[in-house]
C-alpha cells in the first residue's frame, strides 16, 4: 500500500516493457474503487476514453513514448473505506501512427462506419 493524504498530489507512470522501440503507450481510462477486487458495485472515474472525468487528473510530458505519466489528487470513498484501488486501462501502439487511438486524445465517443 501507498499512504497518502487527502488532496495530496499523486503521481503516477505507466512504462511498457518491450524490445521493440517503435512503441507508444496511451492512458485510456482509470476507474477508482474501495473494493480490489470489484470495479461495478461503487467506482469513481478519473478518466474515460481518454477525457479526464476528474478536474484534478492530468497527463504530464514523459521522457519516452514508452511511458505514460499521470496523477490526480487523492479522495477517498469514506470513512467506512480505508483505501482506494485504481484500475487503469492503457492502450499499445505504434509510435507515429497518428491514425492510432494513442494519437487521438479525449474522445467522447467512437464514430460508427457507415454501410452503403
Amino acid at each position: 500500500p501507498y499512504y497518502v493524504d487527502m488532496n495530496q498530489n499523486l503521481f503516477l507512470q505507466a512504462s511498457l516493457h518491450s524490445s521493440d522501440q517503435n512503441l507508444t503507450v496511451f492512458v485510456d481510462t482509470c476507474v477508482a474503487s474501495p473494493n480490489s477486487s470489484d470495479f461495478r458495485t461503487l467506482t469513481y472515474e478519473l478518466t474515460k476514453s481518454g477525457c479526464a472525468s476528474d478536474s484534478t487528473y492530468a497527463l504530464f510530458p514523459s521522457p519516452r513514448s514508452d511511458v505514460a505519466r499521470f496523477g490526480f489528487n487523492a479522495f477517498s470513498f469514506g470513512s467506512r473505506f480505508p483505501s482506494v484501488f485504481l484500475r487503469c486501462e492503457l492502450v499499445v501502439c505504434r509510435y507515429h501512427d497518428y491514425s492510432s487511438r494513442c494519437y487521438q486524445g479525449c474522445v467522447s465517443r467512437f464514430k460508427r462506419n457507415a454501410d452503403s
